[in-house]
């Protein structure tokens, strides 16, 4: 494997740790390279919990696990869903103005459109829940006339979750582009494709809030769990105060 730059920064002092660091512990020998790979939807709804996602400089995050696990950054790759225009103008130029900071930060990012989830078939979910109810002929028509309600149209997100197991397993396995591959994700969905990874002597690592870390990741695989005061020190404008 060629030799790589590492991107870790030298302003990330071990301050930053947080009780985890001591179950991680660090790499002997020659440092290995590491991908991240972010699941922006995963991070976005869990994250903003207690904290505005936009404030923190997901670049910081991927050099903090670096730090603690010794690894080379070699790469930090975001996923995620984009709007419509027809959404809103105002998200949607506030959303793209984010992607393109990103991408100036050397962040290589990976978009697919939110797609809508057709009426029909929110009514038909919908109906089939009034079903399996036991409502009785009064209650019935009530909740229809709210339940069935098609007015807050509801969106999903399609094909970010297996674009990103993809790109891990090409990345790690079949391009040899890295030696780790860091999820920063609380999605079990990932189980399958981490432990192909792992398979084939590669490492994995996740990462996630105590909020939405799913069991079966933490059970599974090695883990960091990223407290409040880990992100409050990521923050975009954050600088770290000298020692007195």
């Amino acid at each position: 494997m060629e030799k790589r730059k590492s991107y870790i920064a030298p302003e990330l002092k071990n301050s930053y740790l947080s009780p985890q660091y001591d179950l991680l512990g660090g790499n002997a020998g020659h440092p290995s390279h590491a991908v991240v790979f972010v699941d922006a939807n995963n991070w976005y709804h869990n994250v903003k919990k207690f904290i505005d996602p936009s404030e923190v400089d997901i670049l910081k995050v991927a050099k903090f696990l670096c730090e603690v696990k010794k690894y080379n950054l070699v790469g930090v790759r975001w996923y995620a869903s984009t709007p419509s225009i027809a959404d809103g103008e105002r998200m949607y130029y506030k959303h793209m103005a984010f992607l393109q900071h990103l991408e100036k930060k050397g962040i290589k990012v990976i978009t697919r459109k939110l797609q809508r989830i057709s009426n029909k078939e929110i009514q038909k979910k919908r109906r089939d829940t009034i079903d399996n109810l036991d409502l009785c002929d009064h209650c019935r028509p009530l909740v229809e006339s709210v339940f069935l309600d098609l007015a807050d149209l509801k969106k999903k997100e399609k094909g970010i979750d297996v674009w990103v197991a993809i790109d891990m397993i090409k990345e790690s396995v079949i391009d040899k582009n890295c030696d780790v591959c860091i999820l920063i994700s609380g999605d079990a969905d990932f189980t399958p494709a981490l432990s192909l990874i792992k398979s084939h002597g590669k490492e994995v690592l996740t990462a996630m809030v105590p909020f939405g870390y799913s069991s079966e990741l933490i059970r599974e695989f090695p883990f960091f769990i990223l407290r409040k005061e880990t992100l409050m020190k990521c923050l975009r404008g954050y600088r770290e105060k000298p020692p007195s």
